[in-house]
C-alpha cells in the first residue's frame, strides 16, 4: 500500500484559524494545531493555553492574551471577536487558540458565526477537550460498558455566570455520567441540585485540577462531600468535575501516577473502586 505523508493545508494570510489547544500537554496538540502555531503571524489565545503550547509558535509571531476567567476582568467577547476580524483584515495569518476544543464550551461557535457575518474566511482545527482528554489523564475514561452507556457535558454556569440555565434535577434524575465544567464556583449548588433530583449523594465524583499539565491534581470524594472537600483540599479552577462510577476507575487506571511514582497497577479497577467506596 502506497503511503501518503502528512500534508498540511496553507493557512493563507487573511485567514483566521479557530483552533483547540488540547486540555495542556502540548502532546495533545493535533498536526493542524501545530502546523498553525509554526505559520501564524499573530497568536490570540485563552486563559488555559499552556505555555508549552506557546512556546511552539514561530518566533516572530505576536502573541496576544484574550483570556476570559471567572470573576477577574476579561475582554467583552464581541472586542475579541471584532479583534480577529480586523487582524484577518490586516492581511495576517490569524491563529485564534483556544483550551480544550473551540466548540465545546469554548465559544468557538460565536467567534465563527463573527467572522461569518464579516466575510473573513476560516478553518475549524478541533482539540481535545479536557472533560475526555483531561479526565484520561487522570486515569478515568467517560465510559465503560460496565459502568454507563451515555456521558453528559455540562457547563457549571449559563451565560449569566449563575447556575439557572441547566435543569440540574433532570440530570440528578437520569443515569448518565456527568462531566461538568467551570463548575467551582457554584460546587455546592450543583452537588445540592443533583441530589434533589435523585442522584444518590454517595454517588463517586473526581476533580480534576490543572489537567494535563504537570502541576495536575485529582480529588477523589462523593456527591455529598464534593464542596467540603474540594474547599478542604484547595482545588481551584480550571478543574473538570466527573460525576458517576467511572470515577471509581481511578482507582486501578490512574497510569500517570504509575509512570511518575513507579507504581504497578492493579488488575481489577471496578473491584478495588467499590472497596475504597465501601471500606
Amino acid at each position: 500500500m502506497e503511503r501518503t505523508p502528512y500534508s498540511p493545508p496553507a493557512f493563507e494570510a487573511g485567514h483566521v484559524w479557530l483552533c483547540g489547544a488540547g486540555p495542556g500537554d502540548p502532546g495533545l496538540l493535533t498536526l493542524h494545531a501545530l502546523h498553525a502555531l509554526q505559520n501564524a503571524e499573530v497568536v490570540v489565545y485563552d486563559a488555559l493555553v499552556s505555555d508549552g503550547v506557546l512556546g511552539l509558535a514561530r518566533p516572530e509571531a505576536a502573541l496576544e492574551y484574550a483570556g476570559k476567567r471567572g470573576g477577574k476582568p476579561s475582554p467583552r467577547q464581541a472586542d475579541i471577536s471584532l479583534r480577529l476580524v480586523q487582524l484577518a483584515r490586516d492581511g495576517k495569518r490569524v491563529l485564534r487558540l483556544k483550551g480544550g476544543d473551540p466548540f465545546v464550551f469554548g465559544r468557538g461557535g460565536e467567534e465563527a458565526l463573527a467572522l461569518v457575518a464579516a466575510g473573513v474566511p476560516f478553518r475549524i482545527v478541533p482539540g481535545v477537550t479536557a472533560g475526555i482528554g483531561g479526565l484520561a489523564y487522570a486515569g478515568i475514561p467517560v465510559t465503560h460498558r460496565d459502568t454507563n452507556h451515555a456521558v453528559t457535558f455540562v457547563t457549571g454556569h449559563d451565560a449569566t455566570g449563575e447556575v439557572t440555565g441547566v435543569d440540574w434535577a433532570a440530570l440528578g434524575a437520569g443515569p448518565s455520567v456527568l462531566v461538568i465544567y467551570m463548575a467551582m464556583k457554584h460546587l455546592e449548588t450543583i452537588a445540592g441540585r443533583l441530589m434533589d433530583g435523585g442522584r444518590a449523594g454517595d454517588t463517586p465524583v473526581a476533580i480534576v485540577s490543572n489537567a494535563a499539565l504537570p502541576d495536575q491534581r485529582v480529588l477523589e470524594t462523593t456527591l455529598a462531600a464534593a464542596h467540603a472537600d474540594a474547599a478542604a483540599a484547595g482545588m481551584a479552577p480550571p478543574c473538570v468535575v466527573v460525576v458517576g462510577p467511572v470515577a471509581r476507575l481511578r482507582a486501578g487506571l490512574d497510569w500517570l501516577g504509575a509512570l511518575t511514582e513507579g507504581r504497578v497497577l492493579e488488575a481489577d479497577p471496578l473491584r478495588l473502586g467499590r472497596e475504597r467506596q465501601t471500606g
